[in-house]
């Protein structure tokens, strides 16, 4: 194996690659298209092919750059309604392919599967293409449940049983790579990484780019709420444990796709770029009245929970019974679920029976939480909104009301939580230097392990010290 360089400037692939405008969000069409395109462009050094099939057949394609022996995997669209990953990918090829301290400077090769869900991606693509308002979001918006979600495995890696999922497992272990990026988006709110491992200096280069691109940082993540912090908007993934289906859905404590490759040695970073942000969730500060405000949250989660299961109890019975209405509720029946649980366990004025305690919160904490406190309930809203929609009639009378319950959510989020579009070529650009800094620090651990004689992330054998 060659000796890995790496740059004295590492951002100066970010700065030197400068690349059109970005208007809009990629579809799963346009996706495979411009990485065929790509591909016929630079024969010899890449490499296209289908890994996969979705459940809807669609083929899940892998975009590889290079020859080295160091894997990088790129996951690009894991979750349906998250479209940046997709920008971000090819994006990151074009990075690859013009910057040889990427590929053959660091004995490397970019792996960058494009959608892990495009069934659920071409689900969104009613809003896909703009204008980026709230309300056009939330009403063209899916997601499906809990359980047909790709990166999870509730119930282990031998029981996947979504195609996707199982494509995924396949190809980590036929790459076995030393680090893994998670794409994700943030709907409302700010940037964030969880890491698997910690990478020293992540935070303070991460602080760099979201200032330069303009994206606040989550400094109290919803997502990480009980999870160690690494550093301001970094935090660490811990081991998956056992508990209910609630936990698994709000915390992502299950066995997942981004611990499953430990036993290789992996690295996973999991990239969050938000669409909307919120200056609050920047700020540190201590809360002026920590109660109020949590008491203020769960009220609002409840009573907005009981307009919904009222909504949802009215329209059910009128709703043609399929699979495609199934897959459109199982998302609802979710989140209807964990609503209550969440407001019982952020009310310091009730307990929810689960023995935790929140941790300490800061000004970020709390509106981070507000967020997604609004999140589930508007996410609940427009789903039960196409369905109405779709089904092109509404004997239940319940579109006016959800009409309105969705305009009034959504000025919500503009005028009381000042959320702000962020245009899609500065959310790509910020996961962009995201997964070039975390590759940056990634290669530079193995450089120090291979000198110092200890083993690296890269060895199979790796047992990394959070794990042992």
């Amino acid at each position: 194996m060659r000796t890995p360089r790496t740059s004295g400037d590492p951002d100066g692939a970010v700065r030197r690659c400068a690349l059109p405008p970005l208007p809009r969000y990629p579809t799963v069409d346009e996706l495979g298209a411009e990485a065929g395109a790509f591909a016929a462009r630079h024969p010899g050094r890449t490499r296209l092919r289908s890994v996969g099939t979705s459940r809807a057949g669609t083929p899940l394609w892998l975009l590889s750059i290079g020859h080295g022996s160091r894997q990088v995997l790129i996951v690009a669209g894991p979750h349906a309604n998250e479209p940046v990953g997709g920008a971000t990918a090819l994006r990151l090829a074009e990075r690859a392919v013009s910057d040889p301290r990427l590929t053959e400077g660091a004995d490397a090769t970019w792996n960058l599967l494009l959608c892990l869900d495009p069934d659920g991606l071409r689900r969104n693509e009613g809003w896909l293409s703009g204008p980026y308002t709230l309300g056009r979001y939330v009403r063209h918006f899916f997601r499906p449940g809990f359980l047909e979600q790709p990166e999870w495995l509730p119930d282990g890696p031998a029981e996947a049983v979504l195609p996707e999922t199982r494509a995924l497992l396949a190809l980590q272990e036929e790459l076995r790579p030393f680090l893994q990026c998670s794409l994700h988006g943030v709907d409302v709110g700010g940037g964030f990484v969880e890491l698997t491992h910690e990478l020293p200096g992540l935070a303070q280069r991460l602080a760099h780019h979201a200032a330069r691109l303009g994206i606040p940082r989550e400094l109290g993540a919803y997502d990480a709420l009980y999870w160690p912090d690494l550093g301001p908007a970094v935090y660490r993934i811990p081991p998956p444990r056992r508990g209910d289906l609630t936990e698994a859905i709000t915390e992502a404590a299950v066995d997942s796709t981004w611990t499953h490759p430990r036993r290789y040695g992996t690295v996973t970073a999991v990239v969050e770029s938000p669409m909307w942000g919120v200056a609050a969730v920047a700020d540190a500060s201590p809360p002026a009245d920590l109660d109020a405000v949590l008491r203020a949250v769960s009220t609002t989660l409840r009573h907005d929970t009981r307009l919904l299961l009222r909504l949802l109890a009215r329209l059910r019975p009128h709703l043609p019974v399929g699979a495609d209405t199934a897959r459109m509720l199982a998302p609802v029946d979710d989140y209807l679920l964990v609503c209550p649980r969440l407001a019982d366990t952020w009310d310091p004025g009730t307990d929810d029976g689960s023995g935790r305690k929140l941790p300490p919160l800061s000004t970020a904490h709390l509106a981070a939480l507000r967020i997604a406190g609004r999140r589930l309930a508007l996410r609940t809203a427009g789903l039960l909104h196409q369905v109405v929609s779709v089904s092109g009639r509404d004997p239940a009378d319940v579109l006016p009301e959800l009409e309105g319950l969705v305009d009034r959510w959504c000025a919500d989020y503009r005028e009381g939580c000042g959320a702000r579009w962020i245009p899609v070529a500065r959310q790509a650009e910020y996961q962009v230097r995201a997964v070039l800094t975390a590759f940056d620090l990634a290669v530079r651990h193995t450089l120090a392990c291979s000198r110092s004689g200890e083993a690296g992330w890269g060895s199979p054998a790796t047992v990394p010290m959070h794990w042992e």
